[in-house]
């Protein structure tokens, strides 16, 4: 039971920062040569980061610069402490400059710093009232900074920026979400097919019984491979691929959590196991979805696949699919 599009679930398998001046990776780099992409990209974080005052050591007229200034929004935002551990992660930090940044917080005032209720390892910090109040004052300069570069656009004018920037958003978080074979055992995959059975059951009327999800025997090996999705080290989706058959292989369980759905990442998933259906020497995918999921139906018929005769009696397919892979 394959994907489907995404904010949805199939039968059996799909539901569905910032960037500095030079967040290039060397793919995208060819030998003396830059992409009109690469160059665009580069050209608007420059103009955009010099309009919002990255540059300046005081940023927006306070006494610290932006990287300070975003780690206190952080720690704000997160309420009545937040671990270091999950400030590195979220915000893609090396650990020694978290913790030098969050050290000259704590000597400002704006922070303290604790031990994690739940495990004496994690170290955790928190806002002060200073520096409650310091964020409070933080996001009135940067409203007041953001209207007057809003100002000199008429309402249309910035309905049209306002898509854009959302356009943007979700484009860099979809090419920033990192798609990596893992053994199907670990503890991401499986949180990732429990989550993906729970909408099954939730979104079927006859429910779902976890028992139809793959074994790891299965999509391991020769006989298959398990894609994880990552965004910012957390797993936000899933896809497995099987061996039928000489030649054959079968795309199950494509799922994406529902806070990265509308990204485009269930169309990735998608790409990634036809790539490795490729790598091994398969000519042909199939996929099945269950008959109410008629938005998945739409997904897989823009992807290429026709629509065949079943090849299987799977208890929650209502509808089978071909792909013949180039």
């Amino acid at each position: 039971m394959e994907p489907v599009a995404e904010g949805s679930v199939t039968g059996g398998s799909v539901s569905e920062g910032s960037v500095t001046e030079d967040a290039v990776t060397e793919d995208a780099v060819t030998e003396g040569s830059v992409t009109e992409d690469v160059t665009a990209l580069r050209r608007f974080n420059r103009y955009f980061t010099r309009r919002i005052g990255v540059l300046d050591d005081r940023y927006l007229g306070q006494d610290r610069p932006l990287g300070e200034a975003r780690l206190l929004f952080e720690i704000a935002e997160s309420g009545s402490g937040v671990s270091l551990r999950d400030l590195r992660v979220r915000l893609g930090l090396d650990a020694g400059y978290l913790s030098r940044m969050v050290k000259a917080l704590e000597a400002q005032g704006m922070v303290r710093l604790g031990m994690h209720p739940d495990d004496s390892r994690l170290r955790t910090v928190e806002p002060t009232s200073a520096g409650r109040a310091e964020v409070a004052e933080q996001n009135r300069r940067a409203d007041a900074l953001v209207s007057g570069l809003l100002q000199g656009l008429a309402p249309d004018q910035r309905r049209r920026l306002t898509d854009a920037m959302a356009t943007a958003q979700r484009l860099l978080r979809l090419a920033a979400v990192n798609v990596t074979p893992v053994d199907a055992r670990t503890p991401d995959a499986r949180a990732c097919l429990d989550a993906y059975a729970a909408d099954l059951d939730a979104r079927f009327p006859e429910g779902f019984d976890p028992s139809d999800l793959v074994g790891p025997e299965e999509v391991s090996g020769d006989a298959g491979t398990f894609l994880v999705a990552y965004e910012e080290g957390r797993p936000v989706g899933c896809g497995a691929l099987r061996r039928t058959a000489p030649g054959v292989g079968e795309i199950k369980h494509v799922w994406v959590h529902p806070g990265a759905r509308r990204l485009g990442l269930a169309r990735r998933l998608l790409d990634a196991l036809e790539d490795e259906a490729v790598t091994r020497g398969l000519t042909v995918v199939r996929l099945d979805t269950h008959a109410a999921l008629t938005e998945a139906r739409s997904m897989y018929q823009a992807s290429g696949y026709t629509e065949i005769p079943a090849y299987s009696d799977h208890v929650y397919a209502g509808h089978w699919f071909e792909k013949r892979l180039g």
